[in-house]
């Protein structure tokens, strides 16, 4: 049985969604950062890079960039390939802009950080609405313990 955590915030844009969490630690730049086509970050250095955000959850600290954000987000919401949901840290026009243009649910402000609680492949329930998201962890695999093979020779 997994454990549910819920986080409290405030609506950005209302409704609910659901899906499997995409986390970054970075900030994403729309302009340039984005393949629109294919939802998948592009920007040379990010830690996503080659990654899509397509029917996840996004969860990020932000927007980074010019107003290209919005523009490139909204090609995302045209072309099918947007985030499901996006949770975010700080609040700014650009990311604001970006999810009322993709208009899927999106929270901030919540009360623990979600880049400390959420990580990737976890699953994730957004509801806006209400500034609800839940969080149900992923299994994560164990590694099994290193082994040294012996070999044993008999004398002959």
């Amino acid at each position: 049985m997994s454990t549910l955590i819920t986080l409290h915030g405030r609506k950005v844009v209302g409704g609910i969604a659901e899906g499997e969490a995409l986390v970054t630690h970075e900030t994403i730049s729309g302009w340039g950062g984005v393949n629109a086509t294919t939802g998948t970050v592009i920007e040379i250095r990010h830690e996503l890079r080659g990654q899509s955000f397509k029917d996840k959850v996004l969860v990020c600290p932000g927007a980074k960039g010019s107003s290209g954000w919005s523009n490139m987000f909204h090609l995302t919401r045209l072309m099918g390939t947007a985030p499901r949901a996006l949770i975010f840290n700080e609040m700014t026009t650009k990311i604001a802009l970006g999810a009322v243009v993709m208009r899927v649910p999106a929270v901030t402000e919540l009360d623990q950080d979600p880049l400390a609680i959420i990580e990737t492949g976890d699953w994730v329930r957004v509801d806006a609405d209400r500034g609800i998201v839940e969080i149900r962890k992923a299994r994560r695999a164990v590694r099994p313990r290193a082994t040294i093979a012996v070999e044993r020779t008999t004398p002959e």
